[in-house]
């Protein structure tokens, strides 16, 4: 991914609620099913990572980006942002 395409996510992501928060209990994987059903049908998504979490927000979207195969686009105070193209032709893809 370029940072060209980098900077249009983040500044998508700017306008969207977080659809997760991860706390203590880290990544569950409960959690990580959630997160790849919303990827599949957003493409696009933003996490909230609680103060209870033992890890940050940079560190919490790695282990996100490795677990689900997306892509990372932005991690910022609490926030992270990731990126993974659907591959179901029922959603609309989100053009460069």
């Amino acid at each position: 991914m370029t940072s060209k395409q980098r900077a249009f996510l983040r500044s998508l992501a700017s306008s969207i609620e977080p659809v997760f928060q991860i706390g203590k209990e880290n990544l569950s994987d409960n959690l990580l099913r959630g997160l790849d059903e919303a990827l599949e049908k957003r493409e696009l998504i933003k996490v909230s990572v609680l103060k209870s979490c033992e890890s940050s927000a940079a560190e919490v979207l790695t282990e996100l980006c490795a677990e689900l195969n997306a892509c990372p686009v932005c991690a910022i105070g609490n926030k992270a942002v990731m990126y993974r193209r659907s591959s179901s032709d029922k959603v609309r893809h989100i053009e460069f």
